[in-house]
């Protein structure tokens, strides 16, 4: 049996993520890179997703998220599409975002969805686990907490708790949540677009500062190098494959927090495999509204997300931020 310093050091190297991804049954199937050297990615919108009452409409956001995973992966069979992308008989984590609370958190609508996807594509119940930092962030998204192993499963890291041995890249040490290095063979990151008073936007990378014990710790110099730093972790880089941004609704300014006077509804889904490139495409988007309402760019505030240039310098490679490296499919 593996002991517990065996498992630890596997943690840290990357060995527990199956780095021969193919053993994941994905990396086979599908690559963020296209043939042409680009990262694809994918912005899906509707504007009819909120019905009269302002509330979101099941079917539209089921049908938006079937246009924005059939545009990515090229297969209009929406089943076989999610077959192309996860694996079958392993846990799938979806791993959300509701540190802004009721008004801005990743969308249960959403979250349901995909899980019922999942599941037409051959995914066990107990095989989908919706998670995040704690109850509190899971319950401002909509979900109700279960740990019934025989449905689908929703529980933070206050239950499962964290490593207590910390890995370290770069700039960070942190303790990683027992549910992202034990539980969970793949993650499909599910955070939503908004605005941050010190990273500038939070997208897809940030996200993962709710994998870990202390993500107050990672907040230094407007979260540059630490953004980078934690998703080059082996263990974050190759168990978090994919991303379904909730960009249904949005803050652009004021957050992560909900500030009611900078809501907004994009109306959108933000899908791919190139966290950088995601970011890159959320960045632009929150720029666009920002001068759109008068406030000014980002870089103009003196809050540029500059992790995701980090994130995509020689030493992180994570992916493309150079938007002619990046195959931009609006849908």
């Amino acid at each position: 049996m593996q002991n517990r310093r065996d498992f630890l050091k596997e943690v840290a190297t990357g060995a527990l993520i199956l780095s021969a991804q193919s053993k994941l049954g994905m990396a086979a199937k599908t690559d963020q890179h296209e043939d042409s050297g680009k990262s694809k990615v994918v912005v899906a919108r509707d504007s009819g997703l909120h019905g009269a009452d302002g509330q979101l409409d099941e079917k539209h956001v089921l049908a938006l998220l079937d246009k924005a995973i059939a545009s990515y992966t090229g297969r209009d069979n929406v089943v076989e599409a999610w077959k192309h992308l996860v694996p079958v008989g392993k846990v799938i984590g979806l791993k959300t975002n509701g540190l802004g609370g009721r008004g801005i958190s990743t969308h249960a609508v959403l979250i349901m969805a995909i899980a019922e996807r999942l599941q037409q594509a051959g995914v066990k119940p107990g095989e989908i686990l919706v998670w995040d930092r704690n109850a509190r962030d899971l319950e401002a998204t909509g979900m109700k907490i279960n740990t019934d192993p025989k449905s689908i499963r929703c529980y933070g890291s206050d239950v499962s708790g964290y490593e207590e041995q910390p890995v370290s890249y770069g700039s960070v040490k942190v303790n990683l949540s027992k549910i992202l290095t034990r539980e969970c063979a793949m993650v499909i990151n599910l955070p939503i677009l908004k605005d941050h008073m010190m990273a500038g936007v939070t997208f897809a990378m940030k996200n993962m500062y709710g994998v870990i014990k202390q993500p107050q710790e990672c907040h230094s110099n407007n979260c540059n190098p630490a953004v980078a730093d934690l998703n080059c972790i082996p263990v974050i880089r190759e168990k978090v494959r994919f991303t379904i941004g909730d960009a249904m609704t949005s803050v652009y300014n004021g957050g992560p927090g909900y500030r009611p006077e900078f809501f907004w509804k994009p109306n959108a889904l933000i899908v791919g495999e190139d966290r950088v490139a995601l970011d890159h495409t959320a960045w632009q988007m929150l720029d666009r509204k920002r001068v759109e309402a008068g406030m000014g760019t980002y870089e103009a505030a003196g809050r540029a997300p500059k992790y995701i240039a980090t994130a995509a310098d020689a030493s992180h490679n994570l992916g493309f931020d150079d938007p002619k490296r990046i195959h931009l499919m609006e849908v």
